[in-house]
């Protein structure tokens, strides 16, 4: 049997008048913004050129901190000594001198609300496959791309100025989007605001992400600037039932980075609106099968589907169910067998799976001799008549 692509189209959502979608005009060298809860992307620019990150890579250096508490290769009680080569870094730190031993909780806080690159880098030379600090950045790098960060490469623990030490902003956003979905138990420490370790630096104590305090939802992640990167933040924030991921880099300074932050969020949450056009119980289209005791299967997602429209856009939205068919019988229900690809007006096209609706069988003798049946007849009455 030919397998062929079929599709159909159809429309989900609420019609009303189309008008206008208005993209946000950033100032940021580069720029990506995702609504995590229906994984939309509201704005990209440049997204996918590797750039300098700044602090903003200590992203990564938690992930992999966090993935060895929950593999218990760490815990948060434990200490570690700092040596030569972490006292050794300048610029935001915590202090720390090779007399101390200090426990991993406080090493987590003070990358995080302190964005101290000694800190990075005890935790890093505990972790590292070979003891150093380069080594974990080597770490960094095969692991970033185990998940999928391709334009990302790191050269030390946190981001200071280094050749090849690159991300982009989409590849920070899927380590966000990670750290929020993977560690939720850690997540929390992204919105304390002050750390006061050991009294030592009491310039250095407040968390530099200048939407904390704003009351607009924001509760992370992360600032970064160098001289090279510009300042940049990657950030969060939740109202509602819907989460932002953000990231900008290379603004000018940090009146215009807290300016253009608070800028993104508002216009994320007041622009776009989330809407549930699809549910997981009712068919929105059928596929077609072959030596089933069925001819057709009801099409489902997987679970309920939500769209986010813009809310001065057409809520009429064009979607299209793509499959290869018919199907080889028999099916089973919760079974992907096709794609759905919807089009939201001024948005990218967003593909979501479809499951068959119930349990197909396999035909008895009868249907397959009449399928078969049919497909020789189709052959002979399509067959061209030969001359004679």
């Amino acid at each position: 049997m030919l397998s062929s692509l079929r599709t159909s189209v159809l429309t989900l959502g609420l019609a009303l008048i189309a008008l206008p979608v208005h993209a946000f005009d950033t100032s940021a060298r580069a720029a990506y913004v995702m609504d995590q809860t229906t994984g939309t992307v509201l704005l990209s620019k440049d997204a996918d050129q590797p750039l300098p990150p700044a602090s903003m890579s200590k992203l990564m250096t938690l992930y992999v901190a966090f993935e060895a508490l929950r593999d218990g290769r760490l815990t948060l009680d434990e200490t570690l000594p700092v040596s030569e080569h972490a006292m050794s870094y300048g610029g935001s730190t915590m202090f720390l001198n090779t007399q101390d031993r200090v426990r991993v909780e406080d090493l987590l806080r003070g990358i995080i609300v302190l964005s101290g690159n000694d800190a990075c880098v005890v935790i890093a030379e505990a972790l590292s496959p070979d003891g150093s600090e380069a080594g974990f950045a080597r770490y960094m790098t095969q692991r970033s791309k185990q998940m999928g960060m391709n334009n990302s490469n790191f050269a030390n623990s946190n981001g200071w100025p280094a050749a090849g030490h690159m991300m982009s902003v989409h590849d920070l956003a899927v380590l966000a989007d990670r750290l929020i979905s993977d560690f939720p138990e850690y997540y929390p420490l992204f919105a304390e605001e002050v750390f006061e370790f050991d009294g030592r630096a009491p310039s250095n104590a407040r968390n530099r992400n200048p939407l904390l305090k704003l009351n607009i939802g924001a509760d992370g992640l992360k600032t970064g600037h160098t001289q090279e990167a510009g300042y940049g933040l990657v950030g969060s924030a939740k109202q509602g039932d819907r989460r932002v991921i953000f990231v900008l880099t290379g603004l000018d300074s940090t009146a215009q980075r807290a300016k253009e932050a608070e800028s993104v969020v508002n216009w994320s949450f007041r622009n776009f609106v989330e809407r549930t056009v699809a549910n997981e119980e009712t068919p929105i289209a059928e596929a077609k099968l072959w030596m089933g005791d069925k001819k057709t299967v009801g099409l489902v997602p997987e679970g309920d589907l939500a769209v986010l429209f813009p809310v001065l856009g057409a809520q009429n939205v064009e979607a299209e169910v793509v499959y290869e068919g018919p199907i080889n019988a028999p099916i089973a229900k919760g079974q992907q067998l096709a794609e759905l690809v919807i089009k939201p007006e001024g948005l990218p096209e967003i593909r979501r799976p479809l499951v068959a609706a119930e349990d197909v069988a396999i035909g008895g003798f009868l249907v397959r001799m009449l399928t078969v049946g049919g497909i020789v007849l189709k052959d002979v009455i399509n067959k061209p008549l030969e001359s004679m």
